[in-house]
């Protein structure tokens, strides 16, 4: 695995990580490329770095917006305006292909212009490739490798960030947990490999069928829960309802005859993380006893 090398201290062997050598930033301490590096040093989040960048690039040209694109998705500058006309460069480093930056812009660039810019992407090279590393190893290592959701040691973090947040903000929000019922003769009957496309389909429905702002983990088995950021029953009890709906209309889940249990609480002013979970399992665990594919709240 690449090495994320992470440059917080002022250093004279970090020319290495330099796409100058560093004989040049030596005697050109006043050269703004060199400070661009200095400041592209200081973070490992991408949107961060396109906007260091672009308060640079504003000085070649009068930019609306900037966003990177890579196989992590799309990135871009604080308060882009992405309306204007596209310019895209493509941002290579020793032969691999970081992604493609893009600049929005109103007035035509000049080749002039695009030669500037292209000088100034060299500073930009190193902390990009730096962050983009960083961020490949950090989605996996809290993303669920079969299914692509936030996994069980995520699901730990964010809870707890919620729940300090809910306490700073006086905000509260919701918990639900979900399993598959009749899942295990899957597995038993039909192999893993039919397990797996059966909790693949079930994530996706669940991804499906909540809002931008709720979140969805899968613990591991057929375990899973959603952080949802609203506090009403009514808004908890439309969304088990749809996915129940869902799963039930399902070609391939109803094959093999799989439902979900659903239990799920509103969190309370002194709520801790062990709290709001029991009480969600209790929720889960009712709606077990009381015959499974139904939601109960606690």
């Amino acid at each position: 695995m690449e090495n994320v090398h992470i440059l917080a201290q002022r250093v004279s062997t970090r020319g290495d990580y330099l796409p100058f050598d560093t004989e040049q930033f030596v005697t050109t301490n006043a050269d703004p490329i060199y400070k661009l590096v200095e400041q592209l040093q200081t973070t490992l989040h991408i949107d961060e770095l396109l906007t260091v960048f672009a308060e640079h690039a504003q000085r070649i040209i009068k930019l609306s917006g900037l966003q990177f694109h890579s196989s992590l998705g799309v990135a871009q500058m604080h308060q882009s305006d992405n309306q204007h006309v596209p310019y895209k460069f493509d941002l290579e480093l020793n032969e691999e292909h970081l992604g493609q930056l893009v600049y929005y812009c109103q007035y035509q660039l000049s080749e002039s212009i695009k030669a500037k810019l292209c000088r100034l992407h060299s500073a930009l090279l190193y902390p990009l490739r730096n962050a983009l590393t960083y961020n490949r190893v950090l989605k996996l290592a809290t993303r669920d490798a079969l299914t692509g959701l936030n996994n069980r040691s995520q699901f730990s973090d964010n809870l707890a960030q919620r729940i300090e947040r809910g306490r700073r903000l006086q905000s509260k929000f919701s918990l639900m947990l979900l399993d598959l019922d009749n899942f295990k003769q899957v597995n038993d009957k039909h192999g893993h490999s039919t397990g797996d496309e059966v909790l693949t389909r079930f994530a996706e429905i669940l991804k499906l069928s909540v809002r931008s702002t709720d979140t969805v983990y899968r613990f591991g088995g057929d375990e899973f829960a959603i952080i949802i950021d609203d506090p009403e029953f009514t808004t908890n009890k439309v969304i088990a309802e749809r996915i129940m709906q869902t799963v039930r209309s399902c070609h391939m889940l109803s094959k093999y005859d799989v439902t979900t249990s659903i239990g799920f609480t509103l969190s309370a002013a002194q709520d801790c993380e062990n709290s709001i979970f029991s009480r969600t399992d209790k929720g889960l665990y009712r709606a077990k006893a009381d015959g499974r594919n139904c939601a109960r709240t606690m």
